[in-house]
């Protein structure tokens, strides 16, 4: 079997139940009974101080987070797998933020602190039905939407939100893509996992227990 016959992409817009439930059904018709749900959308709009937050633009990034990226994916796929009486396994993306808030994003950090929240909650309500919820919160790795914050692009050197970064992460570099996805199928498995739920596991090289 190639790539092609293993691998279906598909938009949709996450904070419609409708447009969710249409890729859900898309997705079933091509492989059977999907069995995970890897809630991942998210981002960031603006900084600033309190007092001077944009509320349209909070309000844009709680839905961006907590809406799409959790709560409609999460309500459309778990009744269908209640309905089925499948058995399931939903993993959010968690952040940082989620323990320790960061600096002028607020809507960013309300919406991850109530991922880790949902996580729990959700892990409870659904747990009778065979269902379990956990969450990644990643440290800090080098992506497309941070590379340029924590690199420079001319030098290639440090900027200074990237040494901050650095010295108060224990292992002294930034998160490799392998490790997060080692973690992910860790929660994914059902015989790995099979008894966690509940859990927001960090990945981030010691980023929260830093300390002097």
């Amino acid at each position: 079997m190639g790539a092609a016959d293993r691998l279906l992409a598909l938009e949709a817009d996450a904070a419609d139940p409708a447009s969710v439930r249409a890729v859900l059904e898309k997705t079933e018709q091509k492989f059977g009974a999907v069995h995970v749900l890897i809630n991942c959308a998210g981002g960031n709009k603006g900084k600033s101080p309190f007092l001077e937050l944009d509320i349209a633009q909070f309000e844009e990034v709680l839905r961006l987070n907590l809406t799409a990226g959790l709560v409609v994916p999460t309500q459309v796929v778990a009744a269908r797998w209640i309905e089925r009486k499948t058995r399931g396994c939903i993993i959010n993306l968690a952040s940082m933020s989620s323990f320790i808030p960061l600096s002028g994003i607020w809507a960013y950090d309300a919406a991850k602190a109530a991922v880790h929240n949902l996580t729990m909650a959700t892990a409870k309500e659904f747990a009778s039905h065979g269902i379990r919820v956990n969450a990644l919160a990643p440290g800090f790795f080098l992506g497309n939407q941070n590379r340029a914050l924590l690199i420079d692009q001319a030098t290639g050197e440090l900027t200074e939100r990237g040494r901050k970064i650095i010295a108060h992460t224990p292992f002294g570099r930034f998160g490799e893509v392998r490790e997060l996805a080692g973690a992910l199928l860790f929660l994914a498995s059902e015989a790995a996992a099979g008894f966690v739920t509940g859990v927001t596991l960090p990945v981030d090289g010691g980023y929260l227990v830093d300390n002097i």
